[in-house]
């Protein structure tokens, strides 16, 4: 907790802090688009087989209109609508009879697609799927494609959360912005599914780093008071993000185009990103206390608090940071998360919470042509109550606790989502209204799981712990998207996995994790033993007895509590 007094004797809250929040919000804004670009590049567009009589010009016969010649060509598909991935194998001229049911064909009248398909090009022009071929027999391609993207954002957050301890936060985001840059930008050269897939597993390895360094920049150069305001922010720039997105994929319904707009920011932001300073904190934890100095005066100077030349001095700095530097060298392993009965217990409750999260948020924003014909104005309207949600938490967070906050909300989403269950699929609006109530609560869920999980960490395992619980929230969202392989078997399945996990994880957050509202950063595992002091529902016999003699008998109650 020392190192919050340093930061307020180098000017609390000031120009510094106003400048590195808007470059790193400006860079944000660019990170949704990421995300969810494949809701629009990978969307599936109205499709049925190539014919012969329909699409080959020398042979359409003059005499029957496009309307028979469909009739005759393509059977009728279980929504009376043309068949997607049959087709007849010879021409069925007696539908041509008025008095003749089109539904009475056989199997064997038919055949698959085996000339390829024809695509609606009304909503876009050129899509991933639509070029190579990613419906009928190769739906399931899709999700998996989803599913390698969200396992690079799994695999670069473990990554990315070791090497940041040993680099620091700030090389590692120049390096990610540009490797996603460089990455994304080259998916529009691929020549297959199998090379974009691959591009874009790297860009999202990349990507989970800028989201890693992004967070923990903002909360170790924030104080305590300003600490929720800033990650709302954060919150809020990933919404607006969002409706961009919808925006710019309107105006640009070339897969390779709209690839090319979402990539290309991130080279300007690594030319950017190379004058924000390192982490003050991390620097005096791995032993660097002289460059933690200076650029903990260079912040004194940008805030005009002159005074921090002669307060701030290499003994000053040492003598309060002593324990935390010590606890630092102690404990460097992930393993650490596990080994302390108090970490242990909120470091598995939090992987529950994350994954919950992960695997329902992902599973619903990726199915977003399931709500609705209009997906651009879906993606903007999913963003738009985003953002409400994430504003939202600037007022839930100064007067609620953050533990009720996130199982309250998590808990909402999921009930949504059930009650969305229940809804007939020719009720669209109403369907459309539950899927939006439950992306609202996930705004909420996942600003505040934002807030509240650095809270619960010491700074020398704080970023070993975002990165571990980032990697178990991405085996989440990895699992998400591959589920809804199991629908046309198991339709149910995923739409109630996406419900009744969060549900659960929001019972085990809300009986077996402290609250942390009020409290500074915890700098030692020693400081969060001490947090029971400052939860407001803890009955005050137990912290007199803290102070009583029977100190061993305390301890273990504290323990409990904790």
């Amino acid at each position: 907790m020392a190192f919050t007094e340093l930061l307020e004797r180098a000017g609390g809250v000031g120009l510094f802090q106003t400048l590195q929040v808007v470059t790193l919000l400006f860079l944000s804004i660019f990170v949704p688009s990421q995300l969810l670009v494949d809701n629009f590049s990978v969307a599936t567009p109205g499709h049925r087989c190539w014919v012969h009589m329909l699409d080959n010009g020398s042979e359409v016969p003059t005499n029957l209109t496009p309307k028979a010649l469909l009739a005759i060509s393509i059977p009728l598909g279980p929504n009376h609508e043309p068949h997607q991935c049959r087709r007849f194998r010879h021409p069925q001229w007696q539908l041509l009879d008025p008095n003749t049911t089109a539904t009475n064909w056989s199997e064997a009248a038919t055949e698959p697609c085996v000339d390829g398909w024809v695509y609606d090009h009304s909503t876009f022009t050129s899509t991933i799927v639509a070029e190579w071929g990613l419906v009928c027999d190769n739906q399931s391609l899709k999700p998996k494609g989803q599913a390698i993207f969200m396992a690079g954002i799994l695999l670069g957050s473990l990554t990315w959360g070791f090497l940041s301890y040993w680099f620091g936060r700030k090389p590692m985001l120049s390096w990610c912005c540009l490797q996603v840059a460089v990455a994304n930008t080259s998916t529009v050269f691929a020549s297959n599914f199998l090379a974009y897939c691959g591009l874009r597993f790297l860009s999202a390895f990349g990507l989970a780093g800028i989201i890693l360094a992004t967070a923990t920049l903002l909360v170790e150069w924030t104080t305590t008071c300003r600490r929720d305001f800033t990650m709302t922010m954060l919150g809020c720039i990933y919404s607006t993000g969002q409706m961009a997105l919808g925006g710019l994929a309107f105006a640009l319904r070339d897969w390779r185009a709209l690839q090319l707009a979402v990539s290309t920011p991130f080279f300007a932001v690594f030319l950017i990103s190379w004058w924000l300073p390192e982490s003050a904190r991390w620097l005096i934890i791995t032993g660097k206390p002289d460059r933690a100095l200076q650029e903990l005066k260079k912040v004194a100077r940008i805030n005009g608090h002159k005074e921090a030349e002669k307060t701030l001095s290499l003994e000053v700095l040492m003598s309060s940071m002593k324990e935390e530097v010590a606890s630092a060298r102690a404990h460097q392993s992930v393993l650490e998360l596990f080994r302390v009965p108090t970490l242990r217990r909120r470091s598995c409750c939090l992987c529950v919470t994350s994954f919950a999260i992960m695997f329902s948020y992902y599973g619903l924003v990726f199915d977003l042509q399931n709500l609705g014909s209009d997906i651009f104005l879906l993606q903007v309207l999913f963003g738009a109550v985003d953002f409400l949600g994430r504003g939202a938490n600037t007022f839930l967070l100064r007067f609620f606790g953050r533990r009720g906050i996130l199982a309250s909300f998590q808990a909402m989403a999921g009930l949504s989502i059930l009650a969305n269950i229940l809804v007939p699929r020719d009720f669209q609006t109403l369907r459309v209204v539950f899927a939006v109530l439950a992306k609202g609560c996930y705004g909420v869920s996942l600003t505040c799981f934002a807030v509240y999980k650095p809270e619960l960490f010491p700074t020398s395992l704080r970023m070993t712990a975002d990165g571990f619980l980032n990697s178990v929230g991405r085996l989440g969202a990895v699992t998400g998207p591959l589920i809804r392989i199991t629908h046309q078997v198991l339709p149910l399945l995923p739409p109630f996995s996406y419900g009744v996990i969060p549900i659960a994880a929001s019972l085990i957050l809300l009986f077996f994790v402290p609250e942390t509202r009020g409290l500074p950063l915890p700098d030692t595992i020693q400081d969060l033993e001490k947090q029971f002091l400052w939860v407001p529902s803890l009955p005050s016999r137990v912290i007199n007895l803290r102070r009583s003699k029977s100190h061993k008998l305390c301890s273990w109650i504290i323990m409990e509590l904790n």
